[in-house]
């Protein structure tokens, strides 16, 4: 019985109340009683690149399940600086802190990659989990596994080369959004990285000459999958590591 519990569901194989199909893994991943239990609060949502999901330190209203795309998770300090501390793609969710009676969270919470997804309300959310041990049980080791992403990141900016961190983000990023091509800027990779935008197109110059990616305006291409991950520092092993085991 255990064993059918834990069995992935594949995607678009599940739909939202509106017949939406569903391809973010937590919601596949819980038995199908506990499916029911939570599909009448999905609602599908469109998310286009930058849009806001939740602002620092505003009252959560939604937690969000990608299908598609990237959400990045950026502390922002009172001069307005901003650094990437974690993303979130289909493997999870972002606004989790609600599932653990939190009503605030003090990161932004933005759309970097185009997608789709569903969002429940915070309240609805907390209605159904006494209900669906299963998705408690997910939600809460994806947030230890988001925290150990978290901090694996604080180190990996404040100890590794700039080449090395945009390695283990791209890295990161093609894992979660399933694509060789990512839609991003030199701009937006330097927000990420709290670095400044020739620091990132000096770290993209050494990956391109290595003929690690390729660089086209406004896209990079993972072009040699295998040798990226041996130039990255230990931050991108350790961090799928845990994953991998969420």
């Amino acid at each position: 019985m255990a064993t059918r519990l834990l069995q992935v569901v594949q995607s678009g194989e599940r739909t939202n109340a509106a017949g939406k199909p569903v391809s973010n893994r937590i919601l596949l991943a819980i038995p199908d009683t506990e499916y029911h239990s939570i599909r009448p609060h999905l609602e599908y949502l469109s998310m286009p690149h930058h849009r806001s999901l939740h602002e620092p330190h505003k009252k959560l209203k939604f937690v969000h399940f990608p299908n598609q795309g990237l959400i990045s998770l950026v502390a922002v300090m009172k001069d307005g600086r901003t650094v990437e501390t974690g993303i979130v793609g289909n493997e999870g969710a972002s606004g989790i802190a609600a599932a653990v009676g939190l009503s605030r969270s003090p990161l932004r919470e933005i759309v970097q990659i185009a997608g789709d997804g569903f969002r429940v309300r915070v309240a609805e959310l907390q209605e159904t989990l006494p209900s669906t041990p299963q998705l408690r049980n997910i939600l809460g080791r994806y947030i230890m596994v988001l925290g150990m992403q978290v901090e694996q990141t604080a180190a990996c900016n404040r100890l590794h080369r700039i080449e090395q961190r945009l390695a283990r983000w791209l890295l990161m990023a093609q894992d979660r959004v399933d694509s060789g091509s990512l839609p991003i800027t030199h701009d937006f990779l330097a927000t990420m990285l709290g670095t400044d935008r020739p620091t990132v197109t000096l770290a993209a110059g050494i990956l391109q000459r290595l003929q690690l990616i390729g660089y086209t305006r406004g896209a990079v291409k993972i072009l040699e999958r295998r040798k990226l991950e041996k130039f990255a520092c230990e931050c991108y092993g350790n961090i799928r590591q845990y994953n991998g085991e969420l």
